[in-house]
């Protein structure tokens, strides 16, 4: 490397040179994978110490850190100076995993104490890290490092964080992963192009009849499915989770209209979220989606987690009210995993009690689950609600519920979810046999 290339304080290369390098790298393996770790590394607070020091004291000890951390690196990567107090390391030949093993002896290299005239020090680092992807420039994974590095400096400090872990604003301004980031994105566009769906999930009585169906709602954008593992957190995180209740909310109603429509009355499950119910405009919105869907309101149910029950605020129980005074049904779901109090049940608006799956997969072998599972269906029995079983997947599980004494099941034994053509074939079936 030319001498212009090579910064006069550490010896390292300067920032030029580090481009340079990369650069070179780049172009000699365009397509290999794991050709390049960069570790990005900035010294946490040094700012104090150059106002304590002077820049002479700083830069005494700039050159003493590098040449501490060129001993330690012993040949792994080669160093470079960015300016100021930032370090980058390129390593060649380098996964994820290495270069996580060369980031952890840099920053414990960096933690051992410097003694400056009589004081002594005790500096951390952070670090982010970037590994060279097929098709990638070398300005691109140098910015993907320094990223990840200021991530880890927002965090505290004294860290490492790997590109593709750090949080940047969303679209929404909201810190977001950049896993989070392109699901959000997803959300965006399934949103504005018609890429969202209604699926449903029968809840059968014990008698066979058909108590309900759950919509449950499916994402899809640029031909890919996303999961609602992971656009469910994203869209609470968001905020998006308001707008996508209220898509579900109308078209739920309109859903539950239709089938009014082809003689298959069905109520007609939809979940809301905290987002949701703890928004002035809720009723609003609620009451527009039966307005545009004509829907009969005894057709439509809204499940919520009991946590939302037990909240006592004024906007959720007036919300809550509203729904029950139009005529809409209240159902508790996933009941038994949060933080109920028992002794708000009697007072809750609720006719339905859904036992969550936490309890029945493990039937019917668990018996301690299979207690609490008796215990909550009498509880609910006793306060005039209906009980419904989720996540039934085996005859053995029925079975065992059969003997509890609940009132209906919903899983994979009796159906999946399905989009709404298939259900209403699927009804149809049902009511000619």
């Amino acid at each position: 490397m030319p001498p212009e290339h090579i910064d006069v304080l550490t010896g390292f290369l300067d920032r030029a040179g580090c481009i340079a390098t990369v650069t070179a790298i780049v172009d000699s393996q365009p397509s290999s994978a794991n050709a390049l770790a960069v570790i990005w590394l900035d010294l946490d607070r040094f700012k104090l110490v150059n106002e304590s020091f002077g820049h002479l004291g700083g830069d005494a000890v700039l050159a003493r850190m590098a040449g501490r951390l060129a001993e330690r690196l012993a040949g792994r990567a080669e160093p470079c100076r960015m300016g100021g107090d930032e370090f980058v390391f390129l390593a060649r030949s380098t996964d994820a995993a290495a270069a996580q093993r060369i980031a952890a002896d840099l920053l414990s290299c960096v933690k051992t104490p410097l003694e400056v005239g009589n004081i002594r020090l005790y500096p951390t680092g952070s670090i982010g890290i970037a590994v060279l992807e097929s098709g990638e420039d070398a300005v691109s994974v140098l910015e993907r490092a320094d990223r990840a590095m200021v991530e880890a400096k927002r965090l505290g400090g004294d860290r490492t964080v790997v590109s593709g872990d750090e949080r940047v604003a969303g679209r929404l301004g909201v810190l977001l992963a950049r896993e989070e980031l392109a699901v959000e994105n997803k959300l965006h566009m399934a949103l504005e192009s018609g890429g969202l769906a209604l699926h449903y999930q029968p809840i059968i009585a014990l008698d066979g009849t058909i108590h309900a169906v759950e919509a449950l709602m499916r994402c899809t954008a640029e031909g890919e499915s996303v999961s609602p593992v992971r656009f469910i957190p994203v869209a609470e995180k968001t905020g998006l989770v308001v707008r996508l209740g209220e898509w579900s909310m109308l078209h739920g109603a309109m859903y539950a209209h239709r089938l009014a429509a082809l003689g298959l009355s069905t109520k007609v499950a939809i979940n809301v979220s905290r987002a949701q119910l703890t928004a002035p405009k809720f009723s609003q919105a609620l009451h527009a989606a039966l307005l545009c869907s004509d829907a009969p309101p005894e057709l439509i149910e809204l499940e919520l987690t009991e946590s939302l029950f037990m909240d006592v605020s004024d906007v959720v129980q007036s919300n809550l009210m509203a729904a029950k005074m139009a005529g809409i049904s209240l159902a508790i779901d996933d009941f038994g995993t949060g933080y109920s109090c028992l002794a708000n049940l009697k007072d809750i608006p609720a006719s339905k009690l859904k036992i969550d799956r936490a309890f029945i997969k493990v039937l019917p072998h668990d018996l301690r689950a299979l207690a609490i599972v008796r215990a909550i269906t009498n509880m609910a029995r006793e306060l005039g609600m209906t009980v419904v079983a989720e996540g039934v997947e085996t005859e053995e599980q029925r079975a065992a519920l059969v003997d509890v004494g609940v009132d209906a099941i919903q899983g994979f034994l009796h159906a999946r979810p399905m989009d709404g053509e298939a259900l209403i074939a699927w009804l149809q079936q049902r009511t000619a046999e």
